[in-house]
């Protein structure tokens, strides 16, 4: 998958971990995007070492889109946790 791909991808899973996730972010649109992107490549590296599998064969895939979905919720939710914390300070 080529990095046009990708972008696309942590775009669109980004958002649905965001309508998964609802609530305030202390970010806005860009942060998502990023942290869909960023959770796209955590998905698939997580799903290598934990299961062993190449979870990310394709765009079309669902194992792709699973675990770029759930990286993103894994960052999404890190996220929250250090920008609310610091936030609150």
């Amino acid at each position: 998958m080529g990095i046009i791909g990708w972008i696309l991808m942590g775009l669109l899973a980004g958002i649905i971990a965001k309508m998964l996730m609802p609530g305030r972010d202390p970010g806005g649109i860009i942060i998502t995007i990023l942290i869909g992107i960023a959770g796209g490549l955590l998905g698939g590296w997580l799903g290598k070492v934990i299961f062993g599998v190449d979870s990310i064969d394709g765009f079309f895939e669902l194992s792709t889109w699973i675990a770029a979905i759930v990286g993103s919720l894994i960052l999404l939710a890190g996220y929250r946790l250090v920008a609310g914390a610091r936030h609150r300070h």
